[in-house]
């Protein structure tokens, strides 16, 4: 479950985005205050859900008194046509939050529906898909659990809870073993240690070193076969560049432990979703 103080800050920032200085002009012109309204929240494809906590949110800024039901909740995978949710409230909240919260459902529905995807191809290997700090800015928090919703695992929230010695930090500190011997001087105990490595022969330089976990990079299949081979299960392996649906099987069968996905939240299109005003109340 997502902190409220988390969620509140930033649906704050969307909606003071949406609605600048003078508010919902159209909305606030047509419709008097006191009319309330019914709509459902409806999905044009299919896909899985995920986002609800930043939507309900949105309506509750505007107005306390709107009511936001689930139907479909997080994680729920869903067909073309099915209501993802109900609102009972005051007409001006509910059309004025509209589109901000539309855009959350959308976007963390999109990641999740991506995330899926990606699962379901590698369910039969050992490999777990996880995601990358290739985030929208403002927005990881939210976006880390779609991922969750998706069934798809975590990686490493920011730069400051693990340590992943990537390709430019080799090149500015001289070497592999330089820049482990240089972390472990500094770091806590409790910290995790990972290196990117993109040919066989880091990767064994890489296995003499205190680390906890290697990222195999842009390698060949059949190079990222013979690491895994190479490594022996004696730290944890993951593969990283360019995963798509269409190879993420190939790579899962090479044996790694993780396979890592930037695209599944940089890249993953929104589900399509919108709000219909229920007449017949």
């Amino acid at each position: 479950m997502l902190s409220d103080l988390l969620i509140e800050q930033i649906v704050r920032g969307a909606l003071l985005e949406d609605i600048g200085r003078g508010g919902d002009v159209t909305t606030d012109s047509i419709l008097s205050e006191d009319l309330v309204t019914r709509a459902a929240v409806v999905a044009r494809q299919p896909g899985v859900i995920a986002g609800h906590e930043p939507t309900r949110t949105t309506f509750k800024m505007l107005n306390p008194s709107v009511e936001y039901e689930i139907l479909a909740p997080d994680s729920a995978m869903i067909d073309d046509g099915t209501a993802i949710a109900r609102l009972t409230g005051p007409a001006r909240a509910i059309l004025t939050g509209e589109r901000t919260a539309l855009n959350f459902l959308s976007h963390l529905s999109g990641i999740a529906t991506a995330a899926h995807s990606l699962v379901e191809r590698v369910e039969p290997y050992r490999a777990r898909i996880v995601c990358t700090r290739k985030t929208t800015p403002g927005l990881r928090t939210l976006e880390r659990a779609a991922v969750v919703a998706g069934g798809a695992s975590l990686h490493r929230y920011g730069l400051d809870d693990a340590v992943l010695i990537k390709d430019n930090h080799l090149a500015l500190s001289g070497s592999l073993t330089e820049a482990v011997t240089a972390v472990r001087r500094k770091i806590g105990h409790m910290l995790k240690v990972q290196v990117e490595v993109d040919t066989l022969e880091q990767l064994r330089e890489a296995l003499q070193l205190s680390i906890d976990a290697v990222l195999l990079d842009n390698m060949p299949l059949e190079t990222l076969r013979e690491a895994v081979s190479v490594v022996d299960a004696r730290i944890t392996t993951e593969a990283s560049g360019s995963v798509t649906p269409e190879n993420v099987a190939a790579i899962a069968a090479t044996g790694v432990d993780l396979i890592s996905s930037g695209w599944i939240t940089h890249s993953a299109p929104g589900l399509d979703v919108s709000m219909e005003i229920d007449l017949h109340r």
